[in-house]
């Protein structure tokens, strides 16, 4: 029953890595979801054509690079805004980046397949496995989430389960309704439990979504301003006066709004020498509190940060990044790194900048408390869950103008309506270049700003919701369910295959 088993092996190889090429146009722009569904109900067939765990692991592997390869594409435009310096990088930053997170794949793959057992079983142990080693790519070394496979669920029903579940738990739900379903394909009848799973789940989310509150709206409304600053010119001296003057004029512009955010790195000055830009900002604000992005110096150790200022233009709040990019804002081993002339792309000082002391909430006066993100932090669900509270609503500063004009800043606007999904939290985002927005607890775009566009929205601030169950509970619930399904049916797996 299973045609791929007469297929030289090389093939199989190459249809593995077509496939998940298909899969990654469920990721945005593309955001077609049923793309990556088809890709992997069709990947068990080569899965199971194996007769062994090496050869496996090589269908596991040539799957997630082409996943990977086509998912990150946008990774290679960085390398490009300094391409004297940077651009021959590139090709191996992609390269190595997607071959080695398909390494987690690989090594599902390899655990998972048992030839003998029962082929049904098997896909059920390996969407485990997978699932598994997607938690370890959004924790080890740092982590980095970014394409796991809950983000192509972002704007349908589907991803309201996020508020159950969180990420991984509905990355595991995607795997387990439609790997068995593809192992059913290659036997006779077993059709009924994966497809019974596959049809019960997105009944269930269905249900769920049509049962989430709705969303009010508050009285605030809050500017999200936009430079659009290309990141080639964004410190030119030339030019950095130009995009400054534009956020003075939006900033300035009426009617007056209750809150302004600025984008990451807004500020052509250290915090230190800023304080001129700082009173133009105040005098633009017309007494309007503003967050804004900026860098500043402690000593040795540089941080890229948001400030806050108040009404009446005093510096309210300060926060550090604490996740920050490596071979973006930081290189491991980094002074011996400039040795070779390899920098981080955001900075040139040897080791780069230093991580803050970890995530915080910043009282924002009469619209409550702001959990910020500064860039890819809004990646990262356990920066979120690890707040020393709860936040009326999230708030990300980014500087999308690094990630290209293609599929970036779209895949980061779309993990930034997870996190608000998943805590129940409205967020707001200025981006530099775009796209800004203000999200909902639903995640739904309520008002945004085009990439590549320079302006401003005045958007109302949406209500926040009750906390989540995911938001209360976090990830260490669905690990722990994960590794215990797992340990479970190993047994039965191996027993099948003695």
């Amino acid at each position: 029953m299973n045609p791929a088993k007469g297929w030289p092996f090389w093939l199989r190889l190459v249809l593995a890595s077509l496939l998940g090429v298909v899969a990654a146009f469920g990721l945005a722009p593309f955001g077609i979801w049923a793309a990556t569904s088809v890709a992997l109900v069709l990947l068990p067939p080569l899965f199971l054509s194996t007769e062994t765990r090496g050869q496996a692991a090589w269908i596991g592997w040539f799957f997630a690079t082409g996943y990977f390869a086509h998912g990150l594409s946008w990774i290679t435009e960085p390398f490009f805004v300094d391409a004297e310096r940077h651009a021959w990088m590139a090709p191996f930053a992609l390269v190595f980046m997607a071959g080695g997170l398909a390494l987690f794949w690989a090594l599902a793959f390899w655990i998972a397949r048992c030839p003998g057992a029962r082929m049904v079983s098997q896909a059920v142990f390996l969407a485990l496995a997978v699932s598994l080693t997607e938690c370890a790519r959004g924790y080890v070394l740092t982590g980095f989430p970014w394409a796991g496979l809950a983000q192509v669920w972002v704007g349908s029903p589907m991803a309201q389960v996020l508020s159950l579940f969180g990420p991984y738990g509905l990355g595991a739900v995607t795997l387990l309704a439609t790997l068995p379903l593809g192992a059913a394909l290659t036997q006779r009848g077993g059709f009924v439990l994966p497809l019974g799973f596959t049809v019960g789940a997105a009944c269930f989310a269905l249900v769920y979504a049509s049962s989430r509150p709705e969303v009010t709206e508050t009285d605030h409304v809050v500017r999200l301003v936009q430079p659009n600053a290309p990141q080639h010119q964004k410190w030119d001296p030339d030019y950095a006066p130009v995009f400054f003057a534009r956020q003075i004029e939006f900033t300035a512009a009426a009617p007056r709004p209750d809150l302004i955010v600025w984008p990451e790195t807004s500020i052509p000055a250290w915090l230190g020498s800023a304080q001129p830009y700082l009173n133009a900002v105040v005098d633009a604000a017309q007494g309007t509190p503003v967050f804004l992005g900026i860098q500043r110096g402690d000593g040795p150790r540089i941080y890229n940060s948001m400030i806050y200022l108040d009404e009446t233009g005093q510096q309210a709040g300060l926060y550090d990044k604490h996740h920050l990019a490596p071979f973006g804002e930081y290189v491991p081993l980094g002074n011996l790194m400039a040795e070779f002339g390899i920098h981080g792309m955001a900075t040139t000082a040897g080791h780069g900048f230093s991580s803050g002391p970890g995530a915080a909430l910043i009282d924002a006066g009469k619209l409550g408390k702001a959990l910020p993100l500064i860039c890819y932090e809004a990646v990262f669900t356990q920066d979120i869950l690890s707040a020393p509270g709860r936040a009326d609503f999230l708030l990300q500063v980014t500087n999308d103008a690094w990630f290209g004009t293609w599929s970036g800043p779209y895949q980061h606007l779309a993990q930034a309506r997870m996190r608000a999904i998943e805590q129940g939290l409205p967020m707001m985002r200025s981006a530099n270049t775009g796209v800004s927005a203000m999200i909902d607890p639903l995640g739904r775009i309520t008002d945004a700003l085009p990439l590549g566009q320079a302006g401003f929205i005045d958007a109302k601030l949406p209500a926040p919701h009750d906390p989540t169950v995911y938001s209360r509970i976090g990830d260490v619930p669905v690990f722990v369910l994960l590794a215990a399904m797992f340990a479970l049916l190993w047994r039965n797996v191996r027993r099948d295959h003695s």
